[in-house]
């Protein structure tokens, strides 16, 4: 998974500040602060997919010719940025990375083996660190997962999408079914643990397609799915040309379908789009969605960081090469501010009610430093529509609140 990026602002880059400045006295009191994840952020892929909102380029949007991605000079950028970034996150642990992009992979084995390595020179790792890779099979070929893993990569996400040849020429995807094969083959032998991303409610697709994509899918015994719903996103290629998705009916059918075959494979679904074995959920993006810290690096990348009495989102310059000049300069930072209090309720449970487990209320108040009463509303209002239940402690979503999430998350917005 890879956190969505905002336009760049015009603007130039915010003034570089001190620690100082962010450990002023504020609204809020956090008495602790949450794990602290690092996401890097590697900008370029193949072909920008007609679906993808993200922050990716293609070479010919870049820097140089196809084929010739700046690892070095990119690298370069990453770790003064790092190093730029420090003082706000001295002697914490950093408990996963993730390597997301554009298509990560794109980068060599050695380019990837220096990143690591430049990080580990700079953090502190928890010894059990998950380090994930994401990896399309668009730029599979034998033996390159396997060098990820002596690189230092646990953990590689493979972009398969989908297992039907059409449906990926419909997604505007760079590899075959034979490829997708071939890579999810090549990640089940070389990692312990591995994503596969699948896809559903593509143009054209039936149930019975969808059927059999994870039919594919889980003959592999995955240790963990993560699935997506085709959405057409703003200021992409499909939201000037729609293409035909299935009706809503029929994609929460395939929805349901999907929960039933990898609920009969032995996978829980422990998110509302991931899907596990046990001891295979994902930290990184758990930590997310338990409104954890995250230091984001690299082009268009989002942060999130906890201070005494603050939270505090970032957001890097987005255009690749506009943020290689900047962050070398050591200013890579477009966007730096503080969460208001009045937003801090809903970001939190935007995030906590994706878990099928929900939250701690503990939880809730050290992670935004404000009382119970600030969502006791719309906690009321939740369990009157019978989209969560509650004990002294703990909310969960109900079955009905994870089949309505927007409407659940929604009753937590500021007046």
């Amino acid at each position: 998974m890879t956190i969505p990026i905002h336009p760049e602002p015009t603007s130039a880059a915010v003034p570089v500040r001190d620690v100082q400045h962010y450990m002023r006295p504020g609204l809020l009191q956090l008495s602790s602060l949450p794990p602290l994840s690092l996401y890097v952020h590697l900008p370029w892929c193949l072909k920008k997919c007609p679906y993808c909102d993200f922050n990716s380029h293609e070479f010919r949007d870049g820097v140089g010719d196809p084929g010739q991605v700046p690892e070095q000079r990119y690298i370069d950028a990453l770790m003064a940025d790092l190093e730029a970034a420090l003082p706000l996150i001295w002697g914490r642990t950093v408990h996963s990375i993730f390597i997301g992009g554009g298509t990560p992979s794109l980068f060599s084995p050695a380019a990837i083996d220096r990143l690591i390595g430049d990080i580990r020179a700079r953090l502190l790792l928890a010894p059990d660190c998950e380090i994930t890779l994401e990896a399309n099979p668009g730029t599979f070929e034998k033996d390159r997962f396997r060098a990820f893993r002596t690189a230092g990569v646990t953990r590689l996400s493979v972009g398969v999408q989908s297992f039907n040849d059409q449906h990926l020429k419909a997604l505007g995807r760079v590899h075959d079914r034979s490829q997708a094969l071939a890579a999810v083959e090549e990640a089940a032998q070389a990692f312990d643990t591995y994503n596969l991303d699948i896809m559903y409610a593509l143009p054209g697709q039936t149930p019975q397609e969808l059927e059999q994509d994870m039919l594919t899918a889980l003959a592999f015994k995955p240790p963990h799915i993560s699935i997506y719903h085709l959405t057409i996103e703003p200021n992409t290629y499909f939201a000037k040309f729609p293409p035909a998705i299935p009706e809503d009916d029929q994609a929460y059918a395939m929805l349901d379908r999907i929960t039933e075959m990898t609920g009969q494979a032995g996978m829980a679904r422990y998110e509302i789009s991931a899907y596990a074995l046990p001891g295979h959920a994902c930290f990184h993006n758990t930590n997310y969605w338990q409104f954890g810290d995250y230091l984001g690096i690299g082009a268009g990348a989002h942060s999130k960081l906890s201070f005494a009495h603050r939270v505090v989102r970032q957001v890097r310059f987005r255009d690749p090469a506009r943020y290689m000049d900047n962050a070398l300069a050591g200013r890579a930072m477009a966007q730096d501010e503080d969460v208001r209090r009045a937003e801090l309720p809903f970001e939190y449970m935007l995030n906590a009610l994706r878990l099928r487990d929900g939250f701690a209320l503990q939880d809730f108040m050290d992670r935004t430093g404000l009382p119970v009463t600030a969502i006791s509303k719309g906690l009321e209002a939740a369990e009157r529509k019978g989209l969560i239940e509650r004990s002294l402690t703990h909310v969960r979503p109900t079955e009905r609140g994870f089949d309505f999430l927007s409407d659940l998350q929604e009753l937590f917005l500021a007046d």
